[in-house]
């Protein structure tokens, strides 16, 4: 069954929604797709009458096991072209949101499983997010959020909270990026920014805002 690309839309903005809360509102997806409450609740009535999402007046809607399916493909095409545009054709990471927003939406099952062949099954894309495989099935990433790192303690930028270019933008004028290794060295009571140390450059000062956009794996 071929979903349209606005269909597909809805169903990815509601799996990434539920992750966070469980449940859905409807002026949450509202907000997330930049779209009016009554447009949502049309497209809701024919993802329930597809049986893609459990709906239930004034509790809020998840997706079904089949809308979760669905998601799962959509993202898994999402982040294996991310990933190819990164690695193989020299994009910048924060250049390959938009491309694979259009990408994602190609219903050929054949080419996205050559695709992750040829690209040798990576688990995570350039921003760290896990890539489900053909079954949806994720690799676990065991991380923490660069504000909870002990002070002096090397760790490895694993994955970004945000895929925002102005975030990407500020990460690479600063030379911070997926496997950099970082420490913190001081932390400041005044505004909860901290002072960090990668290799090669001198310590330099990141806000706080910026340090909870970012996740490591201690070494």
């Amino acid at each position: 069954m071929n979903f349209s690309i606005t269909e597909e839309n809805y169903i990815k903005a509601i799996y990434h929604l539920q992750q966070a809360d469980g449940n859905v509102t409807t002026n949450e997806l509202a907000a997330e797709l930049n779209t009016k409450a009554a447009s949502v609740t049309d497209m809701l009535k024919k993802l329930k009458a597809k049986k893609l999402v459990n709906y239930e007046k004034y509790q809020g809607f998840r997706l079904s096991s089949e809308g979760k399916k669905i998601a799962l493909g959509v993202i898994r095409k999402h982040r294996l072209w991310e990933y190819f545009l990164v690695e193989k054709l020299q994009f910048g990471w924060d250049e390959v949101h938009e491309v694979a927003e259009e990408l994602e939406h190609i219903s050929s099952k054949k080419l996205i499983d050559k695709l992750d062949a040829f690209l040798d099954y990576p688990k995570f894309d350039p921003h760290g997010d896990p890539i489900p495989d053909s079954n949806g099935k994720m690799a676990a990433q065991k991380q923490i959020n660069l504000i909870d790192l002990p002070l002096n303690e090397a760790a490895e930028i694993v994955s970004v909270g945000s895929q925002s270019t102005e975030l990407l933008e500020l990460l690479k004028h600063k030379h911070l990026g997926i496997g950099t290794t970082i420490e913190i060295k001081k932390r400041f009571a005044f505004d909860h920014s901290m002072e960090v140390k990668i290799k090669g450059q001198s310590a330099f000062i990141i806000s706080q805002q910026l340090a909870q956009a970012l996740f490591v794996r201690p070494l």
